[in-house]
């Protein structure tokens, strides 16, 4: 006897049999409604601490997703602007990092987390001399008991003095001079 199914329809018959047995298929067992394995009535992980997750793995683009995630939910507060600007940080966008950690510090001044990475954005960008004033802030508000504060306000200190009595080394001016057919002379003002 020959069967009307074979081949593709045969597959396309047979699937909601299949997926009926697996585990988690069709049912509305202990699995969830929309996944195997996916409890959709649970709340979702907080964003921040994904985020932070990802920044301690090195995945900085990944982080930035999920503390923006993390804004849509919540909206954009001090820890949430200060982690943007850590990952944009990581993500060497100097420029919107600091516009992210300044932000943060105008909704509070005292938070530490966004001082220090606003000082490494300054040391970063050169400014060794704002960024010294950052580090003794963060210093002072965390009462000097992180070790990564004080050894990057001792860096900053360094690199700001180390500014203020090193003179700017001239580079020699050469100029070409011809002389005679095909004849040139290299001078410096040495």
């Amino acid at each position: 006897m020959r069967s009307f199914l074979s081949g593709p329809a045969l597959l396309v018959a047979l699937l909601p049999a299949m997926a009926a047995c697996s585990a988690g298929g069709l049912t509305r067992s202990g699995n969830g409604d929309i996944a195997p394995g996916i409890d959709s009535r649970r709340d979702s992980e907080d964003g921040l601490i994904v985020g932070h997750r990802l920044m301690e793995a090195g995945q900085y683009e990944l982080a930035l997703r999920a503390y923006y995630r993390a804004a849509g939910k919540d909206g954009l507060n001090v820890d949430i602007l200060s982690a943007l600007g850590s990952a944009n940080l990581k993500l060497g966008r100097l420029g919107q990092a600091e516009q992210l950690l300044r932000r943060a510090l105008d909704e509070d001044p005292t938070f530490v987390p966004a001082l220090n990475n606003l000082g490494c954005v300054l040391m970063e960008k050169g400014q060794a001399g704002e960024a010294r004033v950052v580090f003794q802030q963060a210093y002072a508000l965390d009462s000097g008991d992180s070790d990564s504060i004080r050894e990057n306000l001792r860096l900053a200190i360094a690199q700001s003095e180390s500014a203020l009595y090193d003179t700017p080394k001239e580079k020699p001016a050469f100029n070409l001079v011809r002389r005679g057919q095909g004849r040139f002379v290299l001078l410096s003002q040495l």
